[in-house]
């Protein structure tokens, strides 16, 4: 049987998609906050660390949530896999924030507006996540 288009999700099923989002969203975030000053990550990157394989989109979208006045989310070290930062009319001139953050931290743009990945990508440590996990319980899925 398939539900037609127009089906109303339950409330707890409503919940049980935002709380499972949530879930997905703070392991990006705790993965993103490894990201040292002064290199970068792909979206595609922090999505297979993340196990999200294929899923560099959902990554953007987690970032883009981000409250860059109040986080201590480094979401402006976080480019797409051509080196560049992503252009949206939806980021309201965020690129220029994200561009001048990181050449704050040192990280040098091409005439194109691109980054040398093989010189700022970041390489995370093979035990990156005993890193991540929950000092109080070793929980990396927490």
């Amino acid at each position: 049987m398939t539900l037609p288009f127009h089906t109303v999700l339950s409330p707890l099923q409503q919940s049980s998609i935002k709380s499972a989002l949530v879930s997905t969203y703070n392991i990006i975030y705790q993965i993103v906050r490894q990201i040292p000053k002064g290199r970068v990550a792909t979206y595609g990157q922090v999505a297979d660390l993340a196990s999200l394989y294929g899923k560099a989109r959902l990554v953007g979208y987690a970032l883009y949530r981000v409250d860059m006045s109040l986080s201590d989310i480094p979401w402006h070290r976080v480019i797409n896999a051509k080196g560049e930062i992503s252009q949206s009319p939806a980021r309201y001139g965020a690129e220029y924030l994200q561009r001048s953050l990181l050449e704050f931290e040192g990280i040098k743009f091409s005439s194109e507006g691109k980054i040398n990945l093989r010189e700022y990508l970041w390489r995370p440590p093979s035990n990156l996540e005993d890193a991540l996990s929950c000092p109080c319980c070793s929980n990396f899925r927490h």
